[in-house]
């Protein structure tokens, strides 16, 4: 079991009121809160280490360059990567998956094709929409029921030719809630001659991800979804596949040599590292996965069932409210969207804010998937393992007042 008290008591965020209520923060999909452990660990970092690593001998270099690898190897860890170089610092799982479109489309034109489906985040659709115009290949799309669920015999068919050269696929919807079974996806998928890359930013925090058992090709994710900072991300491929891929950026330790008219890339990981990089934030995140790598990912999971399990059953007593997505709460992981009768997601939004009830309106990056089920906006409550059960219970009375109040009854 979690020690909710001690683990609240590490997140100074979370002790705040906002017009004089206590802080209720269920916006963890979009970002987490930080605890201590990690505000420290970045504070040390430029008190006392702060250098280019890689880049001096001196002692702050050479305290920054350990600290550098020392947060790689830590993410090596948790993600259960077989080699450390495959780990990459990104700014965030956006540029990590700009990174393999880019190279890998740099190959690709006519013929050539993905298969993507509705789930995806804008993050994991805009590069492939974007390269498309530019290259020439086809998007497939997966076909997906209202509760999210992918259609596998679409898959087999949009396979079927040996065109697509990649699958790019979310492992939790950052909107429905539930998770495309990775693994019969990735298995078709190399079984057609096809690549897959894991968008993990939504599930990292919530489900145990094991790159070695999975089988994915690429796998990215943000810091700042596992309570660490912002402006870090990783980026983990299987190595022969990275050394293929062109460099997104030059400059400063991406390269192995250069000349007055061409340069030689280095390999992995500094290929994909040019210029200096966040190495505090580096450091905050390995600070944060260690702090999270405490807990049991069976404690998590089974804390984070019951607090949505909570959530479902509260706001099935609102008048007008709808949930969509998984039913099942088995199949539900992270969130619930919803939408009420008459009242604007973004004005519900704004008001529970004025409450100090943290949750998210719009339509979460994921516009295709909202035209989908037929809807412009949806507000969204996600979970974290700070949240506690009394925190959930202040948002169907919240919301049943606010509804009251814009109706006039």
């Amino acid at each position: 079991m979690l020690d909710l008290p001690a683990i609240r008591r590490q997140f100074p965020a979370l002790n705040q009121q906002v017009n004089g209520n206590p802080l209720v923060y269920l916006d963890n999909a979009a970002t987490t809160q930080k605890p201590h452990v990690v505000l420290d660990a970045m504070t040390h970092f430029y008190e006392r280490d702060n250098a280019n690593p890689h880049r001096g001998m001196h002692p702050l270099a050479e305290r920054a360059t350990e600290a550098f690898e020392h947060a790689r190897a830590t993410v090596t860890r948790f993600i259960h990567a077989p080699r450390q170089e495959e780990v990459i610092f990104t700014k965030n799982a956006t540029e990590s998956i700009n990174i393999v479109a880019r190279g890998l489309a740099a190959k690709w034109g006519k013929g050539d094709a993905i298969a993507i489906s509705l789930l995806e985040h804008h993050s994991n659709l805009v590069p492939w929409l974007m390269l498309r115009e530019e290259k020439g290949f086809e998007i497939r799309w997966i076909d997906t029921d209202p509760e999210g669920h992918l259609d596998l015999h679409s898959l087999d068919e949009i396979l079927k030719d040996g065109a697509v050269r990649l699958i790019p696929v979310t492992a939790l919807s950052n909107v429905l809630g539930n998770r495309p079974p990775l693994e019969a996806i990735i298995e078709r998928a190399h079984g057609a001659g096809a690549l897959v890359l894991v968008d993990a930013a939504q599930s990292i925090a919530h489900h145990e991800m094991n790159v070695t058992t999975l089988g994915c090709d690429f796998l990215a994710f943000s810091g700042h979804k596992l309570f660490g900072p912002t402006g870090i991300g990783i980026l983990w491929g299987r190595g022969n596949l990275l050394n293929k891929l062109p460099p997104l950026l030059g400059g400063g330790m991406m390269m192995e040599d250069v000349c007055s008219d061409s340069f030689v890339a280095a390999e992995i990981p500094t290929r994909f590292e040019g210029g200096t990089p966040p190495v505090a934030e580096v450091v905050g995140l390995g600070a944060a996965i260690e702090w999270f790598s405490k807990y049991s990912w069976k404690d998590i999971e089974a804390h984070e069932a019951r607090l949505l399990s909570l959530v479902m059953q509260e706001l099935s007593g609102v008048s007008g409210l709808k949930m969509y997505g998984p039913q099942n709460i088995t199949e539900r992981s992270g969130s619930v969207i919803f939408t009420v009768d008459g009242v604007h997601a973004h004005d519900l939004a704004h008001l529970l804010g004025e409450r100090g009830i943290c949750l998210r309106a719009g339509n979460h990056c994921a516009k295709l998937l909202h035209e989908r089920l037929g809807l412009l906006a949806t507000t969204r409550l996600s979970v974290a393992l700070y949240n506690t059960e009394e925190e959930i219970r202040t948002v169907a009375p919240a919301i049943r007042d606010i509804c009251k109040k814009l109706r006039g009854s």
